[in-house]
């Protein structure tokens, strides 16, 4: 499955306390069980107005799809072609 990156247009994401994260996260998580695994979540970044997720999924329509189920907006999705790091100088 591609991989993405989807930005998060959340105002003061960054001040969630750590129970509003696990309910925020518990939603997220019912919902792509309700999509019938089409998309599955890896991990988020969270900024202080924005949230960073990167994502597996069918195609981008699987995304929008939680998104709009969920909630949280996907004020932009990409998809990753590919990751680099210091060891690819190598």
């Amino acid at each position: 499955m591609p991989k993405f990156i989807i930005e998060r247009d959340i105002p003061k994401v960054g001040q969630m306390t750590g129970d509003q994260l696990k309910g925020a996260s518990n939603k997220s998580n019912q919902v792509l069980c309700d999509l019938n695994h089409k998309a599955q979540w890896l991990h988020s970044y969270v900024t202080d107005d924005k949230l960073y997720c990167v994502y597996i999924a069918d195609d981008e329509q699987a995304i929008r799809e939680h998104a709009t189920k969920s909630g949280f907006p996907a004020s932009r999705i990409e998809m990753i072609h590919t990751v680099i790091d210091p060891t690819t100088a190598e």
